[in-house]
């Protein structure tokens, strides 16, 4: 079997100062707090993959999704790659489910300065600053 990078997509979902968690369930990093997400499929868009997986697992309408970042995340102990593609998107409407099952135990809004823990890798790397922006970071 060879070793290649999976493609996975992250969204971004805030309401005021909130941001929406899911934690996750069955696949690696279960246990782990992350935002809607999942692998991209041939021929998607980005923004077509946060819209689909931001509906299938929490119900939500999001919209103005847009390209946040990138992390390059190695999950050493399952021997997994992805490069995560970070989308941010807006809150529509909704109260966010656990719509898929199989995959998320929980779904809520947590405040930014209180995220729940552990954090899902590429969430983490995000949050430390390990990835690529299309926002120049300023030196201050």
């Amino acid at each position: 079997m060879s070793h290649v990078p999976k493609v996975g997509v992250g969204v971004l979902i805030l309401k005021g100062e909130k941001i929406l968690l899911l934690k996750r369930k069955g696949a690696h990093g279960a246990g782990e707090w992350s935002p809607p997400g999942g692998h991209l499929e041939f021929g998607e868009s980005f923004e077509e993959c946060a819209l689909r997986e931001t509906r299938e697992e929490t119900g939500l309408a999001i919209d103005n999704v847009r390209f946040v970042a990138l992390t390059n995340d190695i999950f050493r102990e399952s021997d997994l790659h992805y490069i995560t593609i970070w989308m941010e998107g807006r809150y529509v409407c909704g109260k966010p489910s656990v719509s898929a099952p199989y995959e998320m135990e929980e779904v809520n809004w947590f405040p930014l300065d209180c995220l729940p823990q552990p954090l899902f890798l590429p969430l983490k790397n995000l949050m430390e600053g390990k990835g690529y922006s299309s926002h120049p970071r300023k030196e201050g």
